[in-house]
């Protein structure tokens, strides 16, 4: 009876604790993650979760562009205007859309252009031109779509450049829909512009294709775009000058889709302040200062990655405060608790942070 005794015990007291740490986990704020202890940071979900893939063919687009076809077992589904974390070698993590075919079930396409650091590149782009080659595996998150193709008749695109990745699962998939679609594609030279034999063969039929290389007729004209229907989506990916100039030349009201390279700028507003609650310590975030810089001299061991606002590595619950967000990850259920304190800021004077 005693040893019966103890079992009993012992399976009561397991059961006790199940329930106990199921009860944690769907009241954690970053719940599928149970909550700890110590502050974490935004990986555990369904698009962060690391898969393995292997680089199988590595063909160059255009000068400067290189394209990867990375297979891997279960990989998630995709659709149009989706991106994926690339982990490279070095430990950076780089976001790059999804440029090959949602129904290849094994594998993802990619393209990269390369970014020399004088021009605004952070050694991510040479990373992968210079280490990723047929046969290395590497870690792959996501895929993640902020930029979804919605249903429609018809369609406006506008891309620049390597702006042309997100866009051109887009325009099969309104090529195969049968939609009245148009495109203008900008680069410096058709030399630099990837994927445009594909695009031009799309466009063949009723001239829907307008390319502009700057070195031949120089930049775009974009008045079209004010007669645009009301109703009909306008995309727009590529340099942040030619989203502004889309934008503006938008009907009164209207505003385009748009996929940005990098978050919104982190600096910009009015100094504030970040109460760390946990450790007891607030922290001066100034103007031209991220808040993760800012948390880091307190915080030096706090994880991060892109400091772009993309992968989630640097997400933190928000306390108390209103918080300005920049970036180009969290759903705005998420948004409610939660920031990427690497581009978001403080929409006010002080926000209180769960560190």
């Amino acid at each position: 009876m005693p040893r019966f005794t103890t079992v009993a015990l012992v399976a009561g007291a397991a059961l006790l604790a199940r329930r106990a740490v199921r009860s944690r986990m769907t009241t954690a704020p970053l719940w599928p993650m149970p909550a700890l202890d110590e502050p974490v940071s935004g990986y555990g979900r369904g698009s962060t979760v690391p898969r393995k893939a292997r680089v199988t063919a590595r063909t160059t687009r255009a000068d400067g562009v290189v394209e990867l076809r990375l297979e891997g077992r279960g990989l998630p589904a995709w659709q149009p205007g989706a991106h994926i974390d690339l982990v490279l070698p070095s430990g950076l993590v780089r976001q790059y859309s999804l440029c090959g075919d949602p129904a290849d079930p094994a594998a993802y396409t990619v393209a990269t252009r390369l970014i020399e650091t004088g021009q605004g590149g952070r050694g991510g782009s040479r990373e992968v031109h210079e280490r990723l080659h047929e046969g290395v595996e590497i870690e792959i998150r996501g895929p993640r779509n902020r930029f979804p193709l919605v249903d429609s008749p018809a369609y406006v695109f506008v891309a620049g450049g390597i702006g042309i990745t997100p866009v051109l699962p887009m325009l099969r998939a309104a090529e195969a829909a049968g939609a009245d679609w148009r495109l203008v594609y900008c680069g410096r030279s058709r030399a630099t512009m990837p994927y445009l034999a594909e695009i031009e063969s799309l466009g063949r039929a009723g001239d829907r294709v307008t390319v502009v290389a700057e070195d031949e007729t120089g930049y775009p004209d974009l008045g079209f775009l004010a007669g645009v229907p009301a109703g009909t989506p306008v995309y727009c990916c590529g340099p942040d000058g030619l989203m502004d100039a889309v934008a503006a030349a938008m009907p009164e009201g209207a505003a385009p889709r748009v996929e940005r390279f990098s978050a919104a700028a982190t600096t910009g507003g009015t100094p504030f302040e970040v109460e760390l609650r946990r450790s007891g310590r607030t922290v001066r975030v100034a103007a031209d200062q991220s808040v993760l810089a800012a948390v880091r001299e307190e915080v030096p061991g706090l994880m991060y990655s892109c400091r772009q606002g993309f992968c989630g590595t640097c997400r933190q619950r928000v306390l108390e405060g209103e918080v300005d967000h920049r970036d180009e990850l969290l759903t705005d259920a998420e948004r409610d608790d939660s920031m990427l304190i690497c581009v978001s800021r403080c929409a006010g004077e002080r926000l209180v942070l769960d560190l």
